[in-house]
């Protein structure tokens, strides 16, 4: 019995959602960890995460010890050549997302995630925002040249162990905000400024406890916006949301934007 009203909740949930989103002008979309983990993009904090596995990992995303330790550098440039990023493909999560700007009703997407697939999904790049940066580019931390990763890549292959700056001999790494690192602040405004300026803003498996990201939810509902959220679980902000989806967001998110439809 508690399963089906657990079922017919859900349902209420998503049709409630569904209709939110079809009278949107303006969606701005809040996306974490969880819309990739259907693509088999582990997360790194969780009980298979890639740091509760591995703690000597998590030196290598903290911005002091990679700039201070070569053995940091060249473990993270090990790592970076078999991360299942690179052969991730989007799943049905982020292609609904895609849907969305296909109608138009897409104002923005940030996005504390670092993957790429939103872009892969096929969204237009200049509608996604990366607060967190992107694993696909590598960034000099001296002279900040910046240029695909692959190519870096190549060179670890090639037998560097910690490639310097082709330009400037610096420490190079990914393109993405380390532990201790500052995050870029044109990027913050723009993601708060997108916040205020939707009628929607649609959260999606983000915890919604790291900031500045999280801010997002609170500054669209001053502005007015109604607030979704879609997790697997509770998170910190559902107390702003008008309509809670808690489920496999690869499965409820399709039907969320197709109108509550199937599922």
């Amino acid at each position: 019995m508690g399963h089906n009203r657990g079922m017919t909740e859900l349902h209420a949930a998503i049709a409630s959602a569904a209709r939110m989103i079809a009278d949107a002008d303006r969606i701005t979309v809040l996306t974490g960890a969880g819309i990739s983990t259907d693509s088999r993009i582990p997360d790194f904090r969780g009980p298979n995460g890639l740091w509760t596995k591995n703690p000597a990992a998590e030196k290598t995303a903290t911005i002091q010890h990679y700039l201070a330790d070569p053995e940091v550098r060249k473990l993270a440039w090990r790592n970076r050549l078999d991360t299942p990023v690179w052969t991730a493909e989007p799943n049905p999560g982020h292609l609904a997302l895609v849907e969305l700007e296909r109608r138009r009703a897409l104002h923005a997407i940030v996005t504390q995630n670092i993957d790429g697939l939103h872009q892969a999904a096929g969204h237009d790049p200049d509608r996604v925002i990366e607060v967190h940066g992107t694993v696909w580019f590598t960034r000099c931390w001296e002279c900040e040249d910046r240029r695909p990763m692959q190519e870096t890549l190549d060179r670890v292959r090639a037998g560097e162990e910690d490639p310097p700056c082709r330009v400037c001999g610096g420490i190079i790494k990914s393109d993405t905000i380390s532990f201790g690192q500052a995050l870029v602040p044109e990027v913050i405004d723009r993601a708060m400024q997108v916040s205020e300026e939707c009628d929607v803003l649609l959260a999606v498996g983000s915890t919604l406890s790291v900031y500045p990201a999280a801010n997002c939810v609170p500054r669209a509902k001053m502005a007015g916006a109604r607030v979704i959220v879609v997790n697997g679980d509770e998170t910190a902000m559902d107390h702003y949301a008008d309509v809670v989806v808690n489920g496999s967001i690869s499965e409820v998110l399709p039907s969320i934007v197709s109108g509550g439809i199937g599922g």
